[in-house]
């Protein structure tokens, strides 16, 4: 039988946990004490949020955060303004990504197949000065959540935020397309400033896990995915992801769009809206107990 056991308690000392299937359910929490928190990304405009809005009240549920994933800087002013407002009134949490990528520049590399793995990282100090411009205008706006995709990034933000440079609440997400997946990945970012992560989409339960035993800021998972990230559903994990790696966004809606950035209609927020209400009815069903967290609670990055 093969011993790991001195890397085992190595990464024990330095806070990397390992955890098994069987592994006890997370005590850990949010700050207002609730388990999960509904997530609906891929929201890209002003409509499409009106639709979602509308689909929410019909339904009958609740999401706390909505996130624009084609870039700040393809958005107008009082495109930015009309979503902060409609998000202020809803009282949920907007997050908008930094424009500025490799897709976006003049890479060749990026667009081709060995290429991609720097995903949506940023190229040079110019495109990093643009990426800081970026997320100052969307603050400027009054947006206090950030969807990063480069870990640089995040880091100079994190600083920023610390010397005053940025809002002391401004919220800073790691997306899924930084590609992070294992627990040592997760410390590094929590401890350079991200305020939620998001891993790479197929971690099973134990590996999630795993991740939450490592940190303590909030986890979003997808319960479901666009074809081009692999169209897999999750629906009847989520009761055990939010026992697990709790405190998480249960990320939702995702299976409604083709691929990342893709142009949400305002019908297609309201499919989106469904699917939050098919997973939880899902925790519903076999989770019942768990806590969720109330609308507007104090510690959403809602818009000022």
């Amino acid at each position: 039988m093969v011993c790991y056991m001195e890397t085992h308690e190595y990464l024990n000392k330095i806070g990397i946990i390992k955890a098994g299937d069987n592994s006890e359910d997370s005590a850990k929490r949010f700050p207002d004490g609730a388990q999960y928190r509904f997530e609906v990304p891929g929201i890209q405009n002003p409509g499409a949020m009106e639709g979602l809005i509308e689909a929410l009240d019909e339904y009958e549920v609740m999401v706390h955060r909505v996130t624009q994933t084609k870039g700040i800087m393809l958005l107008t002013d009082q495109e930015i303004i009309e979503m902060t407002d409609i998000s202020r009134d809803a009282r949920i949490e907007l997050f908008l990504s930094v424009g500025p990528r490799a897709p976006y520049d003049t890479s060749a590399s990026a667009k081709t197949k060995e290429g991609a793995r720097i995903g949506y990282r940023l190229r040079g100090y110019e495109n990093l000065t643009y990426a800081i411009e970026d997320v100052k205008r969307a603050v400027q706006l009054g947006v206090r959540g950030i969807v990063i995709y480069d870990e640089g990034l995040l880091w100079v933000l994190g600083k920023m935020r610390e010397e005053g440079e940025l809002p002391h609440n401004m919220h800073l997400k790691v997306s899924a397309h930084c590609g992070h997946g294992n627990p040592a990945s997760a410390k590094l970012l929590e401890f350079i400033g991200a305020d939620s992560f998001n891993p790479v989409r197929d971690l099973q339960i134990s590996m999630l896990a795993a991740l939450r035993k490592s940190i303590d800021i909030s986890l979003d998972i997808h319960t479901e995915n666009p074809k081009s990230s692999g169209g897999f559903i999750r629906h009847y994990e989520a009761p055990e992801i939010i026992r697990k790696a709790g405190p998480v966004y249960l990320k939702t809606g995702g299976s409604v769009a083709t691929h990342h950035g893709y142009n949400t209609t305002r019908k297609e927020a309201g499919e989106r809206a469904r699917q939050v209400l098919l997973v939880q009815n899902m925790v519903n069903r076999f989770y019942p107990e768990a806590l969720i967290s109330k609308k507007g609670v104090n510690d959403l990055a809602i818009p000022e």
